[in-house]
């Protein structure tokens, strides 16, 4: 089977852009032009209008994993039990959760800026079980919510069916005023073709290294040529190891997922003709479920670590799960019935924090949206960009403050515990899956 990401079979693709060739100067050189990457060029090219920027892509831009995540965009982050606002971790969550309406507000302005049509929704949307005891003090949950600034209502049985048009689920917690979803590929499409006259972007070129050079720049050298600029925004989250960054406290992990064909007027109306809704687990590998605007199903119920990329006949397999997990909500569909399947990744960290900092002299480099690239990345690209540019603000500053990803052991100790920890996560999502 081939790995074809519905998200972007639908988004449709954009102009092919040449590989590098040459040496060239630039004033500011982006590598990765994903969300973060294109946010960042964005911004650079905001405060910097008679700057040359130039932004470098290993593969097709907007083609990675920007394009591939499940489209939710997180304005309220699931509170843990240690966050709940009568516990000492509240203060955190409530920071985190500035940062996080920040975040969501600077996609909507990045939307409305650039006349993107990305099926934007403002329904908000679900965290939801099978098994009500995985959502532990839901009524806590639900009053930590509202005291960040959330809507947020208990949902259970009947009345959670009826919005969801399923009765897998028994207890969950809707959660607006912020949350919202959206088709991925469309949005990272969308800033693509939006980027100013002073950005030039190269695809299909790969950083072999980056060298310190005697005035100081940087110059990072591709296949067929070299960027040569004072100053580097490095913007490949789960992949910063490539370009020589190796202490970011982040690590990848690969996702898979499975998008049926549009569902038929008949199998819609069976399911109460509700509207377009996403449901996320409240275990780290629970399933992510969608049911978009144009009436596909969505499943995401795999993610694991690994050292290699999911083959062909490995994803068939994770295909199989998917399949499982539509059939736990959806037992009428089929393997037919599933249109695309494909795998991505998610930059992640120990703490659940991002990696956010000056480098060294002249580089800077963000990872570790842990799950909320949509609107984390968006954010983090605009502010690398400021604090390169010598900018402060309050909120780079507790951005700054909490970037703390945390200690990764060396390989192969981190691998195995990963491994490890993943297993017995799945074993704990159980029904969620």
């Amino acid at each position: 089977m081939n790995n074809e990401c519905g998200w972007l079979s639908l988004a449709g693709m954009s102009p092919p852009r040449g590989p590098l060739k040459g040496v060239e100067k630039a004033d500011w050189l982006v590598v990765g032009a994903g969300i973060t990457g294109l946010c960042a060029a964005h911004s650079l090219a905001e405060l910097h209008p008679d700057a040359r920027i130039v932004i470098l892509d290993r593969q097709r831009s907007a083609q990675g994993a920007s394009a591939r995540n499940s489209g939710f965009v997180v304005g309220h982050e699931q509170p843990g039990l240690a966050e709940l606002v009568s516990e000492k971790g509240f203060a955190g969550y409530l920071d985190d959760s500035l940062i996080a309406r920040e975040a969501n507000g600077e996609v909507r302005r990045r939307i409305a800026r650039h006349g993107i049509d990305c099926e934007f929704s403002d329904s908000g949307y679900y965290f939801a079980v099978r098994d009500p005891r995985k959502l532990e003090r839901i009524d806590e949950r639900v009053e930590t919510l509202r005291a960040v600034g959330a809507s947020a209502e208990r949902l259970e049985g009947e009345a959670l069916a009826r919005k969801l048009g399923t009765r897998h689920y028994q207890a969950g917690i809707w959660c607006g005023n912020g949350n919202a979803l959206m088709q991925p590929a469309k949005y990272v499409k969308g800033l693509l073709e939006a980027l100013p006259a002073n950005v030039t972007l190269y695809e299909e070129t790969p950083i072999t290294g980056l060298e310190r050079l005697a005035n100081r720049s940087l110059r990072a050298v591709g296949p067929e040529g070299a960027v040569e600029a004072p100053r580097v925004l490095v913007c490949l989250n789960a992949f910063t190891s490539r370009i020589g960054i190796r202490d970011s406290g982040t690590f990848a992990m690969e996702l898979s997922a499975s998008l049926t064909r549009p569902l038929t007027d008949a199998e819609y109306q069976a399911l109460g003709g509700v509207e377009p809704w996403g449901v996320l687990s409240t275990r780290p590998l629970g399933a992510t479920v969608r049911l978009t605007a144009d009436r596909r199903i969505l499943m995401r119920n795999t993610a694991e670590y690994r050292r290699h990329d999911l083959s062909d006949r490995q994803l068939m397999t994770r295909r199989q799960r998917h399949l499982e997990g539509l059939q736990r909500r959806f037992p009428w569909l089929r393997e037919a019935d599933i249109q695309y399947s494909w795998t991505g990744h998610l930059s992640a960290s120990r703490s659940g924090q991002p990696y956010f900092a000056q480098v060294e002299e002249g580089l800077y480099a963000a990872a570790g949206c842990n799950g909320s690239g949509v609107t984390r990345g968006t954010l983090w690209g605009r502010l690398l960009a400021e604090m390169a540019s010598g900018g402060d603000s309050h909120l780079l500053r507790m951005v700054l403050r909490r970037a703390q990803p945390g200690w990764i052991p060396p390989s192969p100790f981190f691998d195995i515990g990963a491994s490890l920890r993943m297993g017995y996560e799945a074993c704990r999502a159980g029904t969620e899956a």
